[in-house]
């Protein structure tokens, strides 16, 4: 008897090592997400990839600069007060604050694809809309609701884009696409420059004057609609996203396409037999719960804020707050000075320092809209220009130095050219000052956006930026409320406030980890 269990007991035994050891090799033959984008190469698919999500970061900042263009003009038609053009400036953030972390949360959890779809189309559609808004009150509500859709997109392209590059090339490819947004600036100061004077474009309708300001304001709303249309038709869903989402087939079918392009000579197909995916353990997390309507809004409440409890325990604490600092110092300090910029340059046009100078206070309230002057826009043309050396030095140099070193530098470098402010004479010297503030404080953008991807995993990246970005804009309005309120009282405090900010976030960024061509989790 036992002879004869010890013999019907070791065919069992061995099948099951046979089991094992079948699934170990499968396992082994099976691609990590950094595997598998290496094989897919690097090639034609990422320049066109480039292309799409560059096209929709430039439209996100011509629908955000659209404004600074447009309020010269239309201040008379509108009506508006000082005041109305602080609120008004605002909106658009308040809009981002409020779209950046449902847009964010959406993205780490539906996908990357289908929320920039949807995100876009809301920026482009409301935008658009907002050009036949008769009275100031619909035309802030307008662009609030366009801000929420901007507010979304921006952190998420970062996501998508990023989950498609092979680590060695990732921080100069990041690097690149933020250029689009001086792209994007470029654009809306020029065809400001070509619509907006253009007083003949006016059309007068039965409860409308159709001003040229009005046609710029739709054909702003065109890059956001197209790329919206564009991610819609032939882009797919990150595969990082699938592959954590468990969807294999899907992640394969990205590869594959991937392959495709970058090897349009090879005959064979993308060398993996599968694709090492998150467990179904993981996945039973994210299910909802049965129960009561009450049961499941608090349940789906509390996984709509479970990513925010998250970024600030553990090992992530310390970067988030950190990042927290920086988003809101560098957006205090750039959105609050850029707005103010011509403001504080015409104060100069006759002599003096612009905050010494108020002699143009009083008289350019009563300074009518028309004729228009081009002035602003050329001026607003050249100090974008100005991006150009620093988004290339971040391209050079983002996967050599790293994203914490250049974001430390360059903002405290930023923090210094502000002190130029006080020694600026003459209009030439204030269009050099904005220009040098420009292609430095560009780096620092640069630089977050790569850090800002780098250092957090899949299920929390796009809600991170969102909630970061949320704060930048918190700080972007309180940045224009500040100066609005204090730049004809006493300019040198906003000033000084800024430089001090800019030189706070720069000595933060020093206590980031190094993420240098670091692989993503």
């Amino acid at each position: 008897m036992p002879r004869r269990a010890h013999e019907d007991t070791e065919p069992l035994l061995s099948s099951s090592h046979i089991d094992e050891d079948d699934d170990q090799a499968s396992r082994k033959n099976k691609l990590s997400y950094e595997e598998a984008v290496e094989k897919a190469g690097f090639g034609l698919f990422h320049w066109l990839l480039l292309v799409v999500c560059g096209w929709a970061n430039a439209s996100d900042a011509v629908e955000i600069l659209c404004v600074s263009f447009l309020l010269p003009t239309a201040r008379c038609d509108l009506h508006l007060t000082s005041s109305d053009m602080g609120l008004l400036t605002a909106s658009i953030f308040l809009g981002m604050m409020v779209g950046g972390y449902v847009w964010g949360y959406l993205a780490d959890r539906r996908g990357r694809r289908s929320v920039l779809v949807v995100s876009l189309a809301v920026n482009g559609t409301f935008g658009a809309v907002a050009s036949l808004a008769p009275f100031f009150w619909l035309f802030l509500l307008l662009r609030f609701f366009s801000g929420v859709g901007v507010g979304g997109s921006i952190p998420v392209i970062f996501s998508y884009f990023s989950e498609f590059q092979p680590r060695l090339r990732r921080g100069a490819m990041i690097s690149a696409l933020a250029t689009f947004w001086m792209a994007g600036n470029i654009l809306a100061a020029g065809v400001a420059w070509l619509v907006i004077p253009r007083t003949s474009l006016n059309a007068q309708w039965s409860w409308l004057e159709f001003q040229s300001w009005r046609l710029f304001v739709v054909l702003c709303s065109v890059p956001s609609l197209s790329s919206a249309l564009i991610f819609r038709l032939f882009m797919p869903e990150s595969p990082k996203f699938l592959m954590e989402a468990g969807r294999e087939a899907e992640a394969l079918s990205v590869f594959q396409k991937m392959f495709n392009l970058n090897n349009r000579c090879a005959t064979k197909p993308f060398p993996a037999p599968g694709l090492v995916i998150r467990s179904k353990g993981d996945e039973e997390k994210n299910r909802p719960i049965s129960g009561s309507r009450c049961q499941r809004f608090s349940h789906q409440l509390k996984q709509a804020l479970d990513p925010i409890k998250q970024l600030f325990v553990g090992p992530l604490a310390s970067r988030s707050v950190v990042l927290l600092i920086i988003f809101f110092c560098i957006s205090f300090g750039y959105y609050g000075l850029w707005m103010w910029f011509p403001e504080l340059f015409k104060r100069a046009e006759d002599g003096g320092s612009p905050c010494a100078n108020t002699s143009r206070v009083q008289s350019s309230v009563n300074e009518s809209c028309y004729p228009v002057k081009t002035a602003v826009y050329m001026e607003g043309f050249v100090t974008a220009a100005s991006n150009l050396p620093g988004n290339i030095f971040t391209i050079l140099l983002m996967d050599r130095i790293g994203g914490k070193i250049l974001l430390s530098v360059s903002l405290l470098m930023s923090s210094m050219s502000v002190f130029v402010i006080y020694v600026v004479k003459t209009k030439a010297q204030s269009l050099i000052v904005s220009c040098v503030f420009s292609g430095v404080s560009v780096i620092s953008w640069n630089a977050l956006d790569v850090v800002g991807t780098e250092l957090y995993p899949t299920q929390l990246r796009s809600s991170a930026l969102g909630v970061f970005t949320g704060v930048g804009r918190v700080a972007a309005i309180m940045g224009n409320v500040v100066f609005g309120q204090l730049v004809d009282s006493n300019c040198a405090i906003p000033l000084l406030m800024v430089s001090a900010l800019l030189l706070a976030g720069g000595l933060a960024a020093l206590r980031l980890p190094q993420t240098k061509q670091t692989e993503l989790t």
